[in-house]
């Protein structure tokens, strides 16, 4: 909590900033281009393998409709090579109607007219005399073309029930056109059939084109030939709307030219299906009759493809329709089945080579055209559009996505979180969104959200390393007083610094003290600077040693040293570290004797309390001074250990966990189990003898015998004891504990405690 909340006002400023940035950064058309390449990836890795559309059937002028009408004679003769006469196109539709097809789309355009112009008259008789919905494409001028802008007209959706073609005159040329389509139509009638009623409340996209040098420059429709121009019943825009790099992904629906609005081929079809008489746009979505579809608040949608167009459409081959409307004819069934076509929207298109643009989806750099206008009717008629969402919604994530960033990692300051979010964030928005793009058809912006939460975190990385560095330095002033220079520089070269607000770590106690004291200090009742240059002298040469063993100096308390082992600094080995520390302060405290006595100065003793429990170690104090120290239960036993020395006539008294942990490494013997003041639970105590390998075979013989008498001692044999402890003694009459021993036996012989559990309760 306390790294949380020094990050956050640090953080919430970093994630403002790197916002800010990211938005600016996003109006570049490099950020626009990485957000397209991020949205296709996360349509083509997330979709779902797509369900075939039930509703639309694709057919294809393909290499097998190019071979085998080439192939048949009466085929060839009747219709020729491609464009094929417009006959054979009569023929297609006349047998879709009787097929049962819903509607019929020709995603070409039929601009120039035919070298036969009867072709065009049979084409304009057999829709005339249709009953299902025709839609028919046309282009804009080129921008090298300087078309004439057609007047303004009131548009109107000219329905198959609305639109009537003109009569047709009797001839003896049953080919021949119609009277008086001589004549190429008016501007007026190009205008009254090709503009759409359009209800929008903003302005639409023109068809102008910017030329290099050159004034942006106004394209204009293209209509039909003339005999088809007031007879079919659906006329819309044939219009690729790539993106910059050349993939169709969206689309508009509407355009103008500056005089009129005209609709896109699916959406003049759809109109008719369902019986809309104007497209209706506004601000995020779109009506036509009753079908109301979420689009974007400019009035355009990406397209919903799905998947290629062979796994969402049906496509079959043209030559297929051809021969069942011959075999139709002879009375034959239709190989493609009665139903096949029933209730379906048709589109015919090209799919040969040189009878086709290619383009470019997000699932298929190089498909059919008309993959486009058939997933957009199948947007308008039943499905739905890819949605970006609000560009407020792109910067509230993009300041999230950099908030969170920045305090992660700001409060864990952590090097594999510095190295490893950052690279992580990404792949986890990637998820997110695509999840989120696929199951909700909503579009939400990667790239900003991206480089924000990319700024945030470096900027974050920037600043954790400058307050290592300034912490790092506060480090080593501070812990230069405890530690020597080595261990210092070990310490600020870890990857991570102590944490001085406190944790919860295992540590080793070290307390050590000058036994009598009190009569040391006596002797230099009538001279305080001697005492203290003596004292100075003591003090500095157990602190060198304790620091040669990495020992970090907690605080001197008169003649007392304290210190811990394994903090600041980690160490495995603390327990150890301490225990050796220990038995050299003993050897150096032995040297200071003869410094001292060679100089007329009383003798000194010292006693070692050690202890390893887990303890709270940090800075503690108040405003006026504070201290690196430990605290818990496990210091306090270190300072018992250190004074009940005493009672046993010990130098190096270690607790239980220190005992298990350099048992392997030192020689020790149990002294006892005591229960210390204020505290009702035993602990067993060892004293500290020396390295393995140093006692000697009289100092073993003496340990083993205190144990066995110690046994006895606790089973209240207190006479067998005795006797055991007696030998000890004879053997080592130097050896303090076993002098305690024997005493305490004599004790409980001459007087029984009137209750005894094996436990010596210390009175400090």
């Amino acid at each position: 909590m306390a790294a949380l909340r020094f990050s956050w006002p640090w953080a919430l400023a970093l994630a403002t900033a790197s916002t800010m940035v990211a938005l600016l950064a996003g109006r570049f058309p490099g950020l626009h281009n990485a957000e397209d390449a991020a949205y296709d990836l996360r349509l083509t890795t997330f979709t779902p393998p797509p369900a075939r559309e039930k509703n639309i059937v694709i057919l294809g002028v393909d290499d097998a409709t190019v071979q085998g009408l080439r192939a048949n004679e009466s085929y060839a003769r009747a219709w020729g090579n491609w464009p094929y006469a417009r006959s054979l196109w009569a023929r297609v539709l006349t047998h879709l109607e009787a097929m049962g097809a819903r509607a019929v789309v020709l995603d070409f355009t039929m601009d120039e007219q035919s070298t036969d112009r009867g072709q065009d008259a049979l084409l304009r008789e057999a829709i005339a005399q249709l009953h299902i919905p025709v839609a028919l494409g046309y282009a804009v001028n080129v921008p090298s073309q300087n078309g004439e802008p057609l007047p303004e007209v009131t548009p109107r959706n000219w329905t198959v029930e609305h639109r009537a073609p003109r009569a047709r005159q009797p001839s003896e040329d049953p080919f021949a056109p119609p009277e008086g389509t001589e004549a190429p139509p008016t501007p007026e009638l190009v205008a009254s059939v090709l503009a759409f009623p359009v209800q929008s409340g903003r302005s639409l996209p023109d068809l102008a084109v910017d030329l290099p040098g050159a004034p942006r420059t106004m394209r204009h429709p293209v209509p039909p030939v003339g005999p088809l121009l007031d007879v079919v019943p659906a006329l819309g825009l044939v219009y690729p709307e790539p993106d910059p790099d050349g993939k169709l992904r969206r689309t508009r629906f509407a355009y103008t030219d500056g005089a009129n609005r005209y609709v896109t081929l699916s959406v003049a079809l759809a109109a008719d299906l369902l019986g809309a008489d104007a497209l209706v746009l506004a601000p995020g979505k779109l009506q036509l009759g009753p079908r109301t579809i979420p689009i974007d608040a400019d009035g355009s949608a990406a397209l919903d493809y799905a998947g290629t167009l062979g796994q969402r459409f049906d496509a079959r081959s043209l030559l297929a329709v051809v021969d069942d409307s011959v075999r139709r004819e002879r009375g034959e069934p239709p190989h493609l089945g009665p139903d096949f076509f029933r209730g379906k929207v048709v589109l015919i298109a090209g799919f040969a080579v040189g009878t086709f643009d290619m383009k470019a989806t997000p699932f298929d750099s190089a498909t059919v055209g008309v993959v486009k206008p058939a997933t957009e009717l199948a947007s308008l008629l039943g499905g739905r559009f890819i949605t970006r969402a609000p560009f407020a919604a792109t910067a509230v994530l993009a300041f999230l996505v950099a908030l969170g960033s920045a305090l992660l990692i700001l409060a864990t300051r952590n090097v594999w979180v510095e190295g490893l979010w950052p690279l992580a964030a990404p792949v986890l928005l990637l998820l997110g969104t695509g999840c989120l793009l696929v199951w909700t058809k909503v579009h939400v912006a990667l790239v900003i959200p991206v480089l924000a939460g990319s700024i945030a975190s470096l900027a974050a990385v920037a600043v954790n390393h400058l307050y290592a560095d300034r912490e790092r330095a506060r480090v080593k002033a501070m812990f230069s007083r405890y530690l020597s220079p080595q261990v210092v520089e070990q310490l600020v070269s870890q990857p991570e610094l102590p944490r001085l607000a406190g944790e919860q770590i295992e540590v080793t106690a070290f307390f050590s003290d000058i036994k009598g004291f009190s009569t040391f200090s006596e002797r230099f009742a009538h001279d305080p600077q001697g005492l203290v240059r003596v004292l100075n002298t003591y003090l500095t040469r157990v602190s060198g040693v304790l620091l040669q063993h990495g020992a970090c100096l907690d605080k001197y308390i008169g003649d007392a040293v304290v210190c811990i082992f394994g903090a600041p600094l980690r160490m495995e080995d603390h327990a150890r570290r301490a225990c050796a520390a220990a038995l050299d302060v003993q050897a150096e405290v032995e040297r200071i004797r003869a410094d001292f006595v060679a100089q007329g100065l009383p003798d000194v003793y010292t006693r070692v309390g050690l202890n390893t429990a887990v303890m709270f170690v940090g800075n503690f104090g108040s405003e006026q001074l504070f201290n690196y120290t430990a605290m818990g239960d496990g210091m306090n036993l270190a300072s018992r250990l250190e004074g009940a020395n005493k009672p046993y006539g010990s130098r190096i008294l270690i607790g239980p966990r220190t005992q298990a942990l350099v048992s392997d490494a030192f020689e020790t013997r149990e002294l006892d189990r005591v229960r210390v003041a204020g505290k009702h639970e035993a602990v067993a105590i060892h004293e500290l003898l020396g390295r393995k390998g140093e006692l000697s075979s009289t100092k073993q013989e003496v340990c083993a015998l205190y144990a066995e008498g110690l046994a006895l001692w606790r089973a209240a044999r207190f006479s067998e004891a005795r006797a055991v402890v007696a030998r000890a003694v004879a053997t080592d009459p130097e050896d303090a504990p076993s002098r305690a021993l024997l005493a305490r036996c004599d004790r409980h012989l001459t007087s029984p405690p009137p209750a005894f559990d094996g436990v010596v309760d210390l009175d400090k």
